[in-house]
């Protein structure tokens, strides 16, 4: 039951709170003169335009007007209701809560005190596991650190490696009968369980290293074990499920690599603790370490707000479990994966080494690995390799296995660059250097992939609820994006096919002062209209003398502009994007108007940031009302251009 708060305890959370640090739990944030910038939390975006205001205590988005306090941005970061909020600031800023029914405040202190007690034992029985390690019942797993691991005592105790003793009950009786911590809570806390037959509790862990598991905060929340004898299952143990403890949710090492994440731009995931330990200790600290094999959405997007660039590079084993596990990881994150949210790359290190034996194994391993890093190939090359293991391709099954694997992965690319380019580079790799069976391979995969995707029902359901989101991201991240590409791209060649349209299109660009952005579009244009005013009108009337003449000077292009040549051809694709020609030039053009108005959002949200309110408040209202009409107007846009794609018939 949620309690009514007493105002004095909202009013005083709300003075002690720090917008910036409860934001930069979430997001990255950069300082930009007086305040922070950071990428927005609640829409996708490239281009940082979320701002946080440490003196107002306030944040806004200028991409998706997003804007309010603390207690705002957690509501709407953790889906939790006001009073959730509060009572979880009010824990972290040590306030007393005060309700408006006074016989609830006990009950709400016990739930609040409840995670702090676990807290305090886990602390403590990390303390015990690393005592442990250093007596003599310890000897074994410090020597195992030492002589087999490799690892240094400054390591050991900068991550906290224990020892559990390998008594049944030796735990339980140090946090009950001696520490006298309540059962209850020892056991939620992981540490011991009932036994199965009998009376009386029994330790988790017994006779194994302890590798504590901390929060970003850096308080315990859960250990990693290992076993001493190979013979003792399973190798591995964590702890288990607790009010503190989710293994999906949780990263080994996050609390010490977050840093050093953002500094690098770059965060890397390997498979074990051991990996990650000696990587941090070899000075390569933007590492952390999945719970096992698992790597899923809730833990790629906790590494997400650390590195803006979205880099995320995993190094798990190269054996075939390694090699099963990365491609299970690929799959839980997907569709972050191939929605291009991240950059993903795959590392797998030569003869099948984990991180630790390959930096350890050899004098020149951190230079080595580096190497690796920077040679890592995207994901997707690292699946089509994949495909293409112990492949003949001159068997015709085999061929047809691996077509149908790259088919299947090129259909799930939702950016038509990414997948024309990964269409030619499969129609190559399946021709096996015959430079004659490119083209007649790459015709053979455009045509299934095109097939396929038409005859998905998935497919056209995904991309009709996503495309109007994807475009929309597309124009405000990148004025040089995908959708601005194809509008110039199409009204140019419309321009240079259809000479009827040729007046239509210079009036639209003229009445709403467009412009081409792309510098090759640009010149083009330049081109076309330089053509046009040499050609004598009664020539205008001849078949097509521009393109004829434009042809005639295409040799003495600059080489960075040959790609416009392109727009010369129309070929079955091209002429399928012209057909109703009315509506495509009205879409294009709306294309660009709407360029026009995020340019101006973009603009706007830039001069607001060097306004002071106290100054310039006519100002900032100016630039706060230019905003709202481009938003209104991209939103209009986006419909109008939604409309045109979804009429069949005009």
């Amino acid at each position: 039951m949620i309690p009514r708060l007493h105002p004095d305890t909202i009013e005083e959370v709300q003075q002690r709170v720090d917008l910036v640090d409860v934001i930069s739990e979430h997001i990255v944030l950069r300082k930009r003169g007086k305040d922070f910038l950071g990428l927005c939390p609640f829409h996708n975006e490239k281009t940082p335009s979320f701002s946080v205001s440490q003196d107002k205590q306030l944040y806004y988005c200028f991409g998706c007007n997003q804007g309010g306090n603390a207690y705002k941005f957690l509501m709407e970061i953790g889906k939790q209701s006001f009073a959730e909020v509060v009572l979880d600031l009010a824990r972290r800023y040590q306030v007393e809560i005060k309700t408006v029914e006074p016989e609830q405040r006990q009950e709400i202190q016990r739930q609040q005190t409840l995670k702090e007690q676990l807290y305090e034992i886990l602390a403590i029985a990390s303390s015990f596991f690393q005592h442990a390690l250093h007596q003599s019942q310890g000897e074994t797993a410090l020597a195992y650190l030492g002589q087999q691991r490799k690892i240094e005592a400054t390591t050991i105790s900068n991550f906290g490696l224990g020892y559990a003793p390998a008594g049944w009950e030796t735990l339980y009786r140090y946090l009950v009968e001696q520490k006298r911590y309540p059962i209850n809570l020892v056991e939620e806390a992981g540490l011991i369980k009932p036994r199965k037959t009998g009376s009386g509790y029994y330790d988790v862990f017994r006779d194994r290293l302890i590798i504590p598991i901390a929060d970003l905060q850096g308080r315990i929340i859960g250990f990693g074990s290992r076993s001493l004898n190979d013979e003792d299952q399973p190798k591995y143990l964590n702890s288990p499920e607790t009010p503190l403890f989710d293994k999906s949710k949780t990263l080994f090492a996050l609390d010490k690599a977050r840093s050093h994440i953002t500094q690098a731009d770059c965060a890397i995931v390997v498979e074990g603790y051991f990996d990650a330990i000696a990587l941090h200790e070899a000075g390569i600290e933007n590492v952390v370490a999945s719970l096992g094999t698992a790597f899923t959405q809730d833990q790629l997007k906790q590494l997400l707000r650390f590195t803006p660039s979205k880099q995320v590079i995993l190094n798990f084993d190269a054996d075939n479990a390694g090699n099963k596990a990365t491609e299970r990881a690929i799959g839980e994150v997907e569709d972050l994966v191939y929605g291009g949210v991240v950059q993903l790359r795959i590392l797998n290190l030569p003869e099948g080494k984990d991180a630790d034996e390959f930096i350890k194994g050899r004098e020149d391993g951190v230079v080595m690995y580096f190497q690796a890093l920077e040679n890592a190939p995207l994901w997707l090359d690292w699946l089509i390799d994949r495909l293409l293991a112990d492949k003949n391709l001159k068997a015709a099954d085999e061929f047809q296995q691996v077509a149908a694997g790259m088919i299947k992965l090129l259909n799930r690319l939702q950016d038509a660059n990414q997948r024309n380019h990964y269409l030619t580079h499969c129609a190559d790799l399946l021709s096996l250097g015959d430079a004659r069976l490119v083209l007649q391979n790459l015709a053979t995969l455009k045509s299934q992939v095109k097939s396929a995707r038409s005859r998905s029902p998935a497919n056209y359901a995904r991309k009709k609820q996503t495309d109007s989101v994807t475009k929309a991201i597309a124009i405000a991240t990148n004025p040089e994006s995908e959708l601005l590409e194809q509008a110039e791209a199409l009204l140019l060649r419309i321009y240079l096919h259809y000479p009827r349209y040729r007046e239509q299109i210079i009036e639209e660009l003229e009445a709403k002062d467009l412009l081409f952005n792309l510098a090759c579009h640009r010149f083009l244009w330049q081109q076309i209209l330089t053509v046009e005013a040499s050609i004598p009108s009664s020539s205008m009337s001849n078949l097509n003398p521009l393109l004829s003449e434009l042809h005639s000077r295409s040799p003495d292009f600059p080489p960075t502009m040959m790609v416009v040549t392109k727009l010369f051809h129309l070929d079955e694709k091209t002429q399928e994007d012209v057909f109703r020609t009315e509506v495509r030039v009205a879409e294009a053009i709306a294309s660009l108007e709407q360029v026009n108005y995020q340019k101006r959002q973009i603009y706007c949200s830039q001069q607001l940031e060097n306004l002071n309110p106290a100054t310039d408040l006519k100002l900032m209202e100016y630039y706060y009302q230019e905003i709202q009409t481009a938003v209104e107007k991209i939103r209009q846009l986006e419909q109008i251009r939604l409309n045109y794609a979804q009429d069949p018939v005009v």
